[in-house]
């Protein structure tokens, strides 16, 4: 891999402001998922150095708490362009350890960086209130105040977004954090860290604990007294286990779990941006992101319509290197999780379901390019109906009216993000109130941006990330009441 600037290729967890190795000195493997190379051998933290890390947080919080908003939100601003300035090795970082397409990692990039922008200005807007006294001789007053020492557990699909989007406003309220990435793609977050000691944050204020112990480490996490908030992007299976292990010391938790978004295309809307709107919400990422379109739907009197024109833009994306220009569908990320996609179309087809495109491995039997997908014929006792597939399978359900759609579409126990096209407005109201999600696509399907909050209802999860509430999770209110004012 050739970086113009090689100080961001470390190998080494980053604590208490040095890059360091695990005590026990073992390290992990990280590997393209394109070709299944090795890219470099990386620090493998265990318990006591997770517990070093929370230290070096918990004596930094102390430091950074009383910094002004103004000096935290220059060093932030700081870090912002330190991020822009490098995003060609970061964005190539990001696509040699994850695999997706270059273009994607670029934006990636921006998006992620967006947050720390946004954050940094948000810092100085961090306000309290004063509050009408209940008796003559009293004043009441509210401040907002950091919670303190945050863990920021994060997953592989967007190694260096994911990190931004919980780090940066907890930095601005003034809180510390000790980040776990995944084991799949911890270069993006070394790197980050690395331009974080750049930008000048002190000593202790950003940790990066590296390890293939994920269990291990989370279990330190939720169990230490000194952190006081966990923010976790990941399954809902593991964020009920994290959420269980934060109940003996009462933490703050915000959890961004699984998604079953639905795609729904109503019979008055415009077929072609429609389409347009169903491949980008499907197939960034090879359909590995909690947002991903999973279910689409699409009105019967248009069904055919819609179905002949999406296979035939999904058979026109290219397939291949996310290193290679104009690569739309890389590699899965490790093949358990082309294994997964290959059981959920196979359970498809031997129920019924027909296969348009796609359905197998791109190449021979040892790649993790699956290639992209879409199965007619489709119904409720699927698992492409009940499960977050998490890769390229674009199932096209049939649906005749309204109230039909609005119940398959709220028929699951997640309630991430959900999309929806039409052009009668009466309906789009009334479709966008009923939907069980966090998060609605109107006549788009690319809703990700800084300025509104990210996040889910039902089992994908609470809290919400980006916009002014992004902060919220990481303050704390105190009310202070005045007497004796007469």
């Amino acid at each position: 891999m050739h970086l113009t600037n090689s100080d961001l290729l470390k190998t080494q967890a980053y604590v208490n402001g040095t890059f360091t190795e695990a005590k026990s000195g073992a390290t992990f493997d990280v590997i393209n998922p394109y070709n299944g190379e090795q890219i470099s051998k990386v620090t493998d933290c265990g318990a006591a150095d997770t517990e070093s890390a929370i230290q070096a947080a918990s004596a930094a919080f102390k430091v950074w708490r009383n910094y002004t908003a103004g000096k935290r939100a220059r060093i932030l601003k700081n870090w912002y362009k330190l991020q822009i300035e490098n995003l060609e090795d970061l964005a190539l970082i990001l696509s040699t350890e994850q695999g997706k397409p270059l273009a994607e990692s670029k934006g990636e990039i921006k998006y992620g960086a967006s947050f720390v922008e946004w954050f940094a200005e948000e810092a100085r807007r961090i306000y309290g209130d004063t509050i009408p006294g209940h008796a003559a001789d009293k004043r009441i007053v509210t401040i907002k105040q950091p919670v303190g020492v945050v863990g920021a557990i994060t997953p592989w699909n967007f190694p260096s977004a994911m990190i931004t989007r919980k780090v940066a406003p907890a930095l601005a309220a003034g809180c510390t954090v000790v980040i776990k990435p995944s084991e799949l793609t911890p270069l993006s977050a070394i790197a980050l860290a690395e331009l974080a000691h750049q930008a000048g944050f002190p000593p202790g204020v950003i940790n990066v604990v590296t390890s293939s112990d994920a269990k291990t480490i989370g279990a330190v996490m939720t169990a230490s007294p000194l952190i006081r908030k966990i923010s976790f992007t990941g399954s809902t299976r593991v964020g009920k286990i994290l959420m269980k292990q934060c109940v003996d010391t009462v933490k703050k938790v915000s959890l961004e779990l699984g998604g079953n978004a639905p795609f729904i295309v109503f019979d008055d809307a415009d077929l072609d941006k429609a389409v347009a709107g169903a491949v980008a919400a499907k197939y960034r990422n090879a359909g590995q992101t909690c947002i991903c379109a999973n279910r689409i739907f699409a009105q019967a009197d248009i069904y055919e319509a819609f179905v002949e024109k999406f296979t035939k833009a999904v058979k026109e994306q290219k397939i291949g290197s996310g290193l290679e220009a104009g690569t739309v569908i890389g590699p899965m990320i490790e093949e358990k999780a082309v294994q997964f996609v290959e059981a959920v179309v196979a359970d498809a087809k031997e129920k019924g379901g027909q296969v348009l495109t796609g359905g197998r491995r791109h190449g021979d039997s040892a790649t993790l390019i699956y290639e992209p997908t879409v199965l007619t014929e489709v119904n409720r006792e699927m698992d492409v109906y009940k499960k977050e597939i998490f890769g390229p399978i674009a199932p096209v359900f049939k649906f005749e009216t309204e109230a039909e759609v609005i119940e398959m579409a709220n028929d699951t126990n997640y309630g991430l993000a959900s999309y929806f096209y039409g052009r009668d407005y009466a309906r789009i109201w009334r479709v966008a109130e009923a939907l069980e999600y966090g998060m609605v696509g109107i006549n788009t399907g690319m809703i990700s941006t800084t300025v509104a909050p990210f996040g889910g209802i039902k089992e994908s999860g609470f809290g919400r990330e980006g916009s002014k509430y992004g902060m919220d999770d990481y303050l704390e209110i105190k009310y202070m009441c005045w007497g004796g004012i007469e």
